[in-house]
């Protein structure tokens, strides 16, 4: 007599692999969810911010710009310092803090370049970072070797950008928004696998809690790189 359950429609590997599939989707969804809710409220709060004089001027034409341009930037380290210690809660609510810091730094993008450009930018973004993180998560390949090179990349950019405050160099500038691009745009596929093969790990709810505010985090900060170096190439100044 035959009795293997698959005579019967029942495969408890495959039902295995069907629930997994099932989390993971449900994971990936909690995190781009975090991540376009970040976008959002970084959008109103730059909008808001530029739309109010009251509120630009002061921070705009006084030494305050710079604090509000590197916050973001102390954030991103605090975050990446304390993610461990710190509750699934307070990691939400950093991100929430951090995405509104984020909305004043980038207030002056809707200063200086037309809504139509910046409506146009985000569109091309938003193309280019969802296509490159579906691949990240659907493919078979093994990016983790490029995680090293991606990285002396950031790193490079980070390195050049703050340098080119001092020239003002549109050639330095144009070879940084290239490079950016291309840098950031790996980083969105190399980052999505990379939550996808963390959240396999089999953390507690906790901790997938905060797995999905980090990884927010960082798709986040791809697609803001991405959004601003593109306004290099199709940002109209008003």
């Amino acid at each position: 007599m035959n009795t293997n359950p698959s005579r019967f429609g029942y495969n408890p590997a495959a039902q295995s692999q069907a629930v997994f599939d099932e989390s993971l989707r449900k994971h990936m969804l909690r995190v781009y969810n975090y991540m376009g809710a970040g976008l959002v409220l970084t959008g109103l709060v730059a909008f808001i911010v530029s739309s109010t004089p009251a509120l630009y001027v002061p921070i705009f034409s006084t030494p305050l710009k710079w604090v509000v341009m590197l916050a973001p930037l102390a954030f991103v380290f605090f975050f990446s310092f304390r993610i461990h210690s710190m509750s699934a809660r307070t990691a939400q609510l950093t991100f929430w803090a951090f995405c509104a810091v984020m909305g004043l730094s980038l207030a002056s993008v809707f200063l200086v370049f037309t809504g139509t450009s910046i409506a146009r930018t985000f569109f091309i973004a938003a193309t280019m970072f969802g296509a490159t993180s579906l691949y990240g998560y659907t493919t078979k390949r093994d990016l983790s070797q490029f995680g090293s090179f991606l990285m002396m990349g950031l790193i490079g950019v980070i390195i050049a950008s703050v340098v080119n405050i001092f020239l003002g160099s549109s050639a330095l500038q144009f070879a940084i928004s290239v490079i950016g691009i291309v840098v950031f745009v790996g980083l969105t596929a190399w980052d999505t696998q990379n939550i996808k093969e963390q959240y396999a790990e089999n953390f507690d709810q906790e901790s997938q809690h905060k797995l999905a505010v980090f990884g927010a985090l960082s798709l986040y900060l791809n697609f803001v790189n991405i959004f601003q170096l593109l306004l290099y190439f199709t940002g109209e100044r008003e």
